[in-house]
């Protein structure tokens, strides 16, 4: 029986010598958040934390364009599940505008926060929401 004796090189060797684009990077993660392939955009991304401290996961945010905002740009409702470290992110064009975000969770009281892009820049947001009465 003939064993063949090829080498393989290990996967980290070769994400090492082929690199993604910073673009593709962020894309791998919602390539279809609220922007067109190609045009500037801004990140808004962020942590979900519990009390006292620890990360969050599966936690639903919204994010909600503001209507008094720059009209020039139409920009929907979004919505995302953070991952199992409790982070989540955006893309949204790199027009100044305002946005709300809204967190909710099983078992914990909802929050919201204020965010405001002025162009092609990166936003991070955390917020740590508090247990309900009597779910603990």
């Amino acid at each position: 029986m003939l064993i063949s004796r090829r080498r393989f090189f290990p996967v980290s060797v070769l994400c090492w010598l082929c690199p993604l684009s910073p673009a593709g990077a962020e894309a791998g993660a919602d390539p279809q958040k609220g922007v067109k392939s190609g045009q500037a955009h801004a990140l808004i991304s962020g942590t979900v934390f519990r009390e006292p401290g620890f990360s969050l996961g599966g936690a639903e945010i919204e994010l909600q364009p503001d209507p008094k905002g720059n009209t020039s740009v139409k920009v929907k409702k979004m919505k995302a599940v953070c991952d199992s470290r409790g982070e989540f992110a955006f893309r949204v064009p790199a027009a100044a505008m305002s946005y709300t975000l809204s967190f909710r969770a099983k078992g914990f009281q909802p929050e919201q926060r204020p965010v405001t892009i002025s162009g092609e820049e990166r936003q991070d947001v955390f917020v740590t929401l508090k247990a309900r009465e009597g779910s603990q």
